[in-house]
Order: structure tokens, then C-alpha cells, then sequence
């Protein structure tokens, strides 16, 4: 059982997506398509399976896969397009050790103009891809928790 996992055994959201996201660093870089074997339906049944009392109620499992997209996209764009991959919150960690507080920070400041700049969906996309890296950095310098299921 990784340390990700609850008592169970059965990995939380978020280490899914984190172990999904790990997995695309590790891919090829000239792979242009990740798999989502993680989220693909016949995991997801099974999860259901074994939590029967919550189903998929609010469409969760497309949002999700939405989000993966959303945050592999950003891998590809103007910040991250340089030959180290290299990122402004890495030389922020790099040199602060502030990475949890910047992915904190960012998350105030687009929950503060949710919609009124770009799109809200945008607005929520970044929201949660700072709430990854929120997590990401939490687990790097935190005790994780376990939670009752």
C-alpha cells in the first residue's frame, strides 16, 4: 500500500490524479497521447463496485478527465516550452522553498476574479491545477493524513 492510500488500500482522488500525472512526466516526450488507464471505465466501475453508497452523481469522472487535459495542455504552452521543462514555480521552490504558498496564492487569486477575466471554466481549471500543485507541495513537506471513508 502506498502512502497515498487510505486504510483500505484504495488510493484517494488525489493521489490518482497525482500518480496520472506523474505517469505523463515519465512518458516519452514525443508522445503526443497519455493514456488514462487510470480513469478509464473499467477502474472506475470497480471503484464504484467497492463504494457502492457513491456513485458518479455530478459527472465527476468526465470533469476529472477534462482536468488531466487542461493540465497536460499546460505543459505545452509559452511557460513550460523551453528545452528544460522548466517552470516559474520550480525556480520558485528552487530558490524559496515556496511552492506550497505560490500554488496557495494563485488559488486566492483566481478564485478573486472567477469570471471576470477569460472564462469561469478557465478560472476553475486553474483553480484546480493550482490545487494539484497545492496537494503535490503539501505531501512534500507535510505528514500526510489519513481520512475515514
Amino acid at each position: 500500500m502506498s502512502k497515498k492510500s487510505d486504510i483500505l488500500g484504495i488510493p484517494n482522488a488525489w493521489s490518482l490524479l497525482y500518480d496520472e500525472i506523474v505517469k505523463m512526466d515519465r512518458n516519452d516526450e514525443n508522445q503526443d497521447h497519455y493514456s488514462l488507464d487510470l480513469l478509464d471505465h473499467t477502474y472506475i466501475n470497480k471503484m464504484n463496485k467497492l463504494s457502492p453508497s457513491t456513485p458518479w452523481k455530478y459527472n465527476e469522472e468526465e470533469i476529472v478527465k477534462e482536468l488531466l487535459e487542461y493540465i497536460r495542455g499546460t505543459y505545452k504552452q509559452h511557460y513550460a516550452a523551453n528545452d528544460h521543462n522548466l517552470q516559474t514555480l520550480d525556480f520558485i521552490e528552487a530558490a524559496h522553498n515556496d511552492g506550497e504558498a505560490c500554488s496557495r496564492d494563485n488559488i486566492m487569486k483566481y478564485v478573486s476574479r472567477y469570471d471576470k477575466k477569460g472564462t469561469a471554466r478557465r478560472d476553475i481549471f486553474k483553480i484546480l491545477h493550482y490545487a494539484v500543485l497545492l496537494m503535490y507541495f503539501n505531501d512534500k513537506n507535510a505528514k500526510l493524513e489519513i481520512y475515514p471513508q
